[in-house]
């Protein structure tokens, strides 16, 4: 799948785009060994997902309803609002994260060495690698250079994807079990409230990144061992950067959340989480908010301006 291609030929060649997800061909230099799906260079006629950037999806999209479905899928513009979750989603995110430690970024790993995985269309997946390849989870489901498998077991990804269960011990300390039995039912709703969640973190969180790009702010990575996007930002050497992002849920938050987490700790009553000494903003705040992603940007930029205060 080449998102980017898709969405240019989407609107007719008649812009230069930019979308969230990963696109071919695959990075094989240093440091990223991935693309960065907003980089430049830029056309004249350019559209992306951000406010600031040429013009935004959200916009033309609003001059043309018919790509409102096709931005509000990819969380590109026309946003969909955060739903309720399902009563099963703490049981679908631990399968799925399963998938994401041992199977989506040990198929990464395995090729280049590196972990950081993406949002892609209602899942997660990697950037590609190596020739062409990519590992994703669609809905679900488990994509493997573009072929659509459902394993039973946590064994059987494995063999699809064609790498050894069990991430190397010095990589990262895995938040679920790595047992080739361990069974991985398909929970449709958990999944498609999984997507959405990354997707509607993943549009915050490169809008931050954008609108802090004086402050040597990182990629937007998801990390397989947390399960969640994150962005770093500020001025290390000052005391003042933090990781900025959007947890999925964990054993102290059953529901997800956004967090501030300051590489070094802070004063203030918006730092309001004792459990990783940062500030968090629950996933019923956000669904309670008018506009749940001004909510999620004001509460960002509000740890950007705590940090420098």
């Amino acid at each position: 799948m080449n998102a980017r291609r898709e969405a240019w030929e989407l609107l007719g060649g008649e812009y230069d785009v930019r979308v969230l997800e990963p696109s071919p061909p695959a990075v094989t230099v240093g440091p990223w060994f991935a693309d960065d799906p907003l980089a430049g260079p830029y056309g004249v006629r350019l559209v992306t997902p951000l406010a600031g950037l040429g013009r935004s999806w959200d916009d033309l999209s609003r001059e043309r309803p018919e790509l409102a479905g096709f931005c509000a899928d990819r969380w590109l513009g026309a946003w969909r609002r955060l739903a309720p979750l399902p009563r099963a989603f703490v049981a679908g995110r631990r399968s799925l994260h399963a998938l994401a430690e041992h199977i989506v970024a040990a198929a990464r790993y395995t090729a280049n060495g590196k972990i950081g995985l993406r949002f892609t269309r209602q899942g997660f997946g990697t950037p590609y690698f190596g020739a062409g390849h990519q590992v994703r989870v669609e809905a679900g489901r488990l994509i493997v250079d573009g072929a659509a498998h459902t394993p039973a077991t946590l064994g059987e990804a494995a063999s699809i994807a064609g790498i050894p269960l069990g991430m190397p011990p010095d990589v990262y300390s895995p938040s679920t079990p790595a047992a080739p039995d361990t069974h991985l039912p398909l929970n449709l709703p958990a999944a498609e409230a999984l997507g959405a969640w990354f997707g509607f973190a993943w549009s915050v969180l490169e809008q931050l990144r954008f609108d802090g790009r004086s402050l040597s702010p990182g990629r937007v990575q998801l990390w397989p061992e947390h399960f969640d996007p994150a962005v770093d930002l500020g001025e290390e050497s000052a005391g003042r950067r933090a990781s900025f992002g959007a947890s999925p849920g964990d054993d102290a938050h059953p529901e997800p959340y956004l967090y501030v987490a300051p590489w070094q700790k802070r004063p203030g009553a918006f730092w309001n989480d004792a459990t990783f000494g940062g500030a968090a903003l629950s996933y019923a705040a956000l669904l309670g908010a008018d506009d749940q992603r001004a909510a999620a940007l004001g509460f960002f930029r509000r740890g950007l301006e705590e940090l420098n205060s």
